[in-house]
């Protein structure tokens, strides 16, 4: 989802913190080439725009931001491993076209741990590599959230990378000092 700027252009929130956070600079349309008003599924957002996205347009776009020197590049999905794109495509298939591994983030409420073991058996079926996980508290009043932690750590084939727990209007530099990456 998106809202328009005072030239009239979409602009999602999270993309403009992502640049604020960078040490990269890139344009807006490197950052998120592709954007829709509601947030909605990409499929369903695209068809009610009157567009239609593919995974090698996609890729294109993922491609050419790469080409910029960084230290460390992320490339966000949006909607979940098995969102669809379109009516043929889904987001994991983006993923296996890059060919980069993959770190799964796990919101943390109810049916989490279901969630968070399909996800990581659909990125093996998918042929891709779970370089790590980050969990993410979504729910506020989720109980025993050690336990789940500690559940997804034993079960989870890949290193926890972090835990951000849930905060009201959570800065990115106190998320980002939540995490432990590896060098």
């Amino acid at each position: 989802g998106a809202d328009s700027d005072a030239d009239g252009q979409l602009k999602n929130d999270d993309a403009l913190r992502l640049m604020q956070a960078a040490s990269v600079r890139l344009d807006y349309a490197q950052v998120n080439p592709v954007v829709f008003a509601e947030p909605i599924a990409p499929h369903i957002a695209a068809e009610r725009a009157g567009r239609r996205v593919t995974v090698d347009r996609l890729a294109g776009f993922v491609r050419g931001a790469l080409m910029t020197p960084a230290d460390l590049r992320l490339v966000e999905g949006a909607g979940g491993w098995l969102v669809p794109v379109n009516e043929h495509e889904g987001l994991n298939q983006l993923a296996q076209q890059l060919q980069l591994p993959v770190i799964l983030v796990v919101g943390l409420k109810l049916g989490c741990l279901n969630h968070a073991l399909l996800t990581a058996r659909a990125i093996a079926a998918d042929g891709l590599s779970l370089a790590g996980w980050v969990a993410s508290q979504v729910d506020p009043a989720m109980a025993m959230v050690d336990d789940n932690l500690a559940s997804l750590q034993r079960l989870l084939p890949a290193p926890c990378l972090g835990f951000i727990p849930y905060r009201a209007g959570i800065r990115a530099a106190d998320a980002a000092a939540c995490l432990q990456l590896p060098d």
